[in-house]
């Protein structure tokens, strides 16, 4: 099945007469000849990681953020495993490794992804997880504090130098 933007068709132009359906994604299904149109809505299923030490990172997520892991998935064809860490809302959080992915170079920034994000529910809750991390021997790669947009946050470093940023 795939599922293509409308081209902005009125209701009475939609491919298959269906009066109830919103003009909004048309889906195309091999070998059938009815074109069903239907409203889809995107959201983050998961983000992935990648580790040189699975166990460390599945261990920092489920241990100090309270998330839940998944079974060890593992192909030993392409000597590829991770774990799904889920969290009470969100998406969830694959920690990957494989052989051949050597790490980021932790003294610059690049295009891409910055940081992850976790809402703790209070200035008091950011405070003493930054106490803890840092307690523990986590890196403290910015002390709570809040920010020009409001935000009052705190960011930690993961085991492999990720940034993680501690939120109300």
């Amino acid at each position: 099945m795939v599922a293509l933007p409308s081209d902005g068709a009125a209701l009475s132009e939609n491919p298959c007469k269906c009066k109830k359906c919103p003009s909004t994604w048309i889906v195309y299904r091999p070998g059938v000849s009815c074109r069903r149109v239907v409203s889809m809505t995107a959201r983050i299923e998961h983000v992935a990681l990648w580790t040189d030490d699975l166990e460390r990172s599945r261990r920092f997520y489920v241990q100090h953020l309270g998330g839940r892991s998944s079974e060890l998935y593992s192909n030993d064809d392409t000597g590829f495993e991770s774990y799904f860490v889920e969290f009470d809302a969100g998406p969830r959080l694959e920690v990957m490794r494989t052989p051949g992915i050597g790490p980021r170079d932790a003294d610059r920034q690049s295009h891409g992804f910055v940081h992850i994000a976790f809402s703790l529910g209070s200035e008091a809750a950011v405070d003493a997880k930054t106490d803890e991390l840092r307690a523990a021997g986590y890196g403290i790669a910015g002390e709570p504090r809040r920010t020009g947009d409001g935000y009052y946050e705190s960011v930690v470093l993961d085991p492999d130098g990720n940034l993680v940023e501690l939120t109300v």
